[in-house]
């Protein structure tokens, strides 16, 4: 058979492997359901278009790497030469393709998922290709591709594009952007005929990344429509693209969802026989809005082998705390007051390190500084160990200052210009700074073996749990000395050195978790996140920014990935004072955590944190174990979200109210994802958002014992919204009545 109906999770992908070219994909959406052969056949045959005026003489494939020898005029799948020549390989089938059952557990027809694979080359051309296409138990599609020269002389791939086809109902696309301190800001357009692609040349994923780009039926929202998204699981530069030509995109569709890697001039360049293997481009659609696209995600990620397990520790990290200010009794005193309020997690910021007294110098010299602790981070460490805490510490492997022995050291070692082959960087053509950095070489075999040992020597010295791995910069001018001296673009190899890293500590250290902080929310990708325990949202902590970014980052994650902290009374980088329970309340929703001074804490302040850590540990499995919801609420002053249970057993949702209304009344609030035929007793735990100030003559009845009633009612009719003033909060709290 050679139309393959590959099913999971209501998720359907029809291939048509006939040849001789790659196999084409006909339909990537709903499930029609058990299709047998002699149908898979005739549905093959419906969905041949017919030829238009002044086209191709016949209908022409999509195939999985489309380009001009198909009849393609987009972006091209496959895109390479060889001096100039062998540009447009004609890629046919040297083997049948093979469809297999994927890996995992489920009820029903494809429950386990499946794998294709396929293996094709144009001999002429020296060029050889192995895709292969994973369709996840959750119904997530996930597809990659392996590039092999098998000429003579060098073949220099331009870019490799996994594309997959688009129906007439995708009308609308949706995308995120940002800058530091303000990433995940969604914005909307129609998807017209041409190209949007975002495309990322900041040699890390960036604050303005996409996560998810979206194509979607017309008015599509978090809780219906019809939607098509793509996410490229890769930490250095990279494309997002969505396109729609006028002749459409063959038998497959009206337009194209895609990405890859995006490989800067003459980065990948393949001896004979040397091979080059994409990240792989993550593929979710949905009939049930964005969450339901979230909920697959989520899913995949919950399990994977390498997804944390146990309870998600409370954290304190020092940062907003002390800064570069650290001596003993100070931060003892801080991890005693941490301990008592309930912490799980005690981590060391910035400063602990070489001449680290601010940022403009040290960065590289991973040696505790004798200035500020002459007997070495032991004595702290095991103070927070005894008081019942892991001990965390910072570091920014992959930057160096300038103004370091690191760096005075071995100019070699920097990815930066150089003045000519073989020769060291040259100081004066050093990258524009930033945050008085440079970037350090990991691909270079010496920077990647000192910073192995370096960091693994850390750990083992002072007994680390956890490391807060940062990452500051763009990599501008990121220029690698191959082994003929040569410097060339380096960031896919600065990439894979980072992955090797990271998976060589883990190695020599099972037990040790890494947060993926890059200056905030700069590395927030599913490839960083196969090495690492969570990432960081943002630099910001301030409340109300905070209930956007993770929101839109939740698009992506779920929330025990999301590091979110509760920071001071006054933000530290919107100088916004904001109550404390929308600060802890927006906190309680993600990997929860204090960035604050808690030593400076009044009696009233601390009663309520020891009141919120308790709630964090109940909710804890409820919070990083259940399905994200996030209501459409008709005001967009306010917001309604939350996790109901798997089971339907239990949900919290948060009801935020971020700016005033003109309606005097807040209405109703309608609780989504709830069984219909349940009851629920629903409760408002103010652990998390207290401090509500609005003074109403009457307020709603059910709010002061709770109220009981059937999930059809709470998510059709609602209950009452609490009128809030604006930077204020609720959480409730359902729990299905036996």
């Amino acid at each position: 058979m050679t139309i393959h109906l590959l099913r999971a999770a209501g998720v359907a992908l029809l291939v048509d492997t006939t040849g001789p070219g790659l196999p084409r994909v006909l339909h990537w959406g709903a499930d029609p359901g058990d299709l047998d052969d002699d149908t898979l056949r005739r549905v093959a045959d419906a969905v041949v278009p017919g030829v238009p005026a002044s086209a191709l003489d016949e209908p022409w494939p999509l195939t999985l790497l489309p380009g001009e020898p198909d009849g393609w005029s987009g972006e091209p799948g496959l895109a390479g030469h060889r001096d100039g020549a062998d540009v447009f390989p004609r890629l046919a089938l040297t083997a049948p393709v093979q469809v297999s059952p994927g890996e995992g557990e489920g009820d029903g027809e494809g429950a386990g998922g499946h794998r294709l694979v396929a293996d094709a080359a144009d001999a002429e051309a020296g060029v050889a290709t192995f895709t292969e296409v994973r369709l996840e138990p959750s119904g997530l599609l996930r597809v990659r591709h392996t590039v092999t020269n098998t000429g003579a002389g060098t073949y220099t791939l331009a870019g490799v594009t996994t594309l997959l086809p688009l129906p007439t109902t995708a009308t609308e696309l949706l995308d995120l952007t940002g800058r530091w301190c303000r990433e995940r800001s969604p914005q909307r357009r129609p998807f017209h005929q041409g190209t949007l692609a975002r495309d990322s040349r900041r040699g890390r994923t960036g604050h303005d990344a996409t996560l998810l780009l979206v194509a979607g039926t017309a008015g599509f929202d978090w809780r219906h429509g019809e939607v098509h998204a793509v996410h490229v699981a890769w930490s250095g530069n990279h494309r997002h693209l969505a396109q729609r030509l006028p002749e459409g995109a063959g038998s497959g569709g009206a337009g194209v969802l895609g990405g890859g890697e995006l490989l800067l001039p003459g980065e990948v360049r393949l001896a004979p026989g040397e091979s080059y293997t994409t990240p792989w481009v993550v593929f979710t659609w949905s009939d049930e809005g964005l969450d339901g696209a979230s909920a697959r995600l989520h899913r995949y990620l919950r399990a994977r082998p390498g997804h944390p397990r146990r309870p998600r520790p409370l954290v304190l990290n020092t940062w907003e705390a002390v800064y570069f200010d650290h001596d003993l009794d100070t931060l003892t005193r801080l991890a005693e007051r941490a301990a008592s309020i309930g912490v799980e997690r005690f981590v060391l910021d910035d400063g602990w390190f070489g001449s680290r007294r601010d940022d403009t110098s040290g960065l590289g010299d991973w040696t505790v500084s004798a200035e500020c602790w002459p007997d070495g981070l032991r004595p702290l460490a095991d103070r927070v160990r005894a008081l019942g805490m892991e001990f965390g510490l910072w570091v920014e492997p992959e930057m160096v200052n300038p103004d370091s022995d690191l760096a005075r050291a071995h100019p070699d070692w920097l990815l930066a210009p150089s003045p000519r082959p073989g020769r060291g960087v040259d100081p004066g053509r050093l990258p524009r700074a930033w945050r008085h950095q440079a970037t350090l070489d990991v691909a270079h075999p010496d920077a990647f073996a000192y910073l192995l040992e370096r960091l693994s020597a850390l750990v083992d010295e002072i007994g680390i749990a956890y490391l807060k791995w940062d990452h500051n910069r763009d990599l501008h001018e990121g220029l690698h000395a191959g082994p003929d001296g040569v410097r060339r673009a380096g960031v896919h190899a600065q990439t894979l050195a980072v992955y090797a890293l990271l998976d060589a500590l883990r190695a020599r250290h099972p037990g040790l978790e890494i947060e993926s902080c890059s200056s905030g929310g700069a590395r927030v990708d599913l490839g960083i996140l196969e090495r690492t325990d969570r990432v960081w949202a943002s630099d910001c902590n301030d409340a109300l920014e905070r209930q956007a970014i993770q929101r839109w980052t939740g698009l992506l994650l779920p929330p025990e990935l999301v590091g979110a902290h509760v920071g001071p009374p006054v933000a530290h980088t919107t100088h916004r004072n904001l109550d404390l329970g929308l600060r802890t309340l927006t906190a309680l929703l993600g990997h929860a955590g204090l960035e604050w001074d808690v030593a400076s804490c009044t009696d009233e302040e601390l009663v309520a944190l020891r009141a919120w850590a308790a709630l964090y540990r109940d909710l804890r499995p409820l919070l990083h174990g259940g399905d994200v919801v996030r209501a459409e609420h008709p005001d967009p002053g306010a917001w309604l979200h939350g996790v109901v249970a798997p089971d339907r057993s239990a949900a919290v949702f948060a009801y935020v109210r971020l700016v005033s209304s003109p309606d005097a009344g807040p209405g109703r609030l309608r609780l989504p994802g709830l069984d219909p035929g349940r009851r629920y007793r629903v409760t408002r735990r103010d652990e998390a958002g207290a401090g509500i100030a609005t003074v109403v003559r009457a307020p709603q009845r059910w709010s002061d014992g709770g109220v009981e009633l059937p999930g059809a009612v709470l998510e059709r009719i609602g209950v009452a919204a609490p009128p809030l003033d604006p930077a204020q909060g609720v959480l409730l709290h359902l729990v299905a009545v036996p």
